[in-house]
């Protein structure tokens, strides 16, 4: 059970049953809806048990992906995170380093192209300007 918002756990209780887990499953369905905290949210309780383990760093850059999104919609709301953003999509970047191009079901060399490329639109601006809008969010799907 988890001890996130009421409707953190409606969305786990809804994927529960399925053939991953459901807080696996909530962080894409959070994160293809532009609900990155809420991306971050559900998919830190998987983590917190597996921190240590053979996925812990998987899902932490997961979390850190996300959470340059959060960073970057802060932005749309006229709060300078555009520098903080990247930094995660760096850390991101290096906790996805010891596992393949595909993992867990995810394209993790797709995912790995995205930090690049949104990394790089935050570098060539010189974080003067934001490049996400509600239009242009990545979507993520398993594989």
């Amino acid at each position: 059970m988890t001890h996130k918002s009421p409707k953190i756990a409606a969305l786990i209780a809804d994927l529960q049953g399925r053939d991953l887990d459901a807080h696996y499953l909530g962080y894409f369905a959070c994160f293809n809806r532009g609900h990155f905290y809420e991306a971050h949210d559900v998919l830190e309780e998987l983590w917190l048990a597996d921190r240590h383990g053979l996925n812990g760093n998987f899902y932490k850059g997961l979390i850190q992906f996300a959470g340059a999104f959060v960073h970057l919609q802060k932005d749309c709301l006229r709060y300078p995170r555009l520098r903080p953003a990247a930094a995660l999509f760096t850390l991101a970047e290096k906790n996805f380093r010891p596992y393949p191009a595909k993992h867990e079901r995810l394209d993790l060399a797709n995912v790995r192209k995205l930090i690049t490329d949104w990394r790089s639109r935050l570098q060539t601006a010189n974080f003067a300007e934001n490049p996400l809008t509600p239009e242009n969010w990545p979507q993520l799907t398993l594989l």
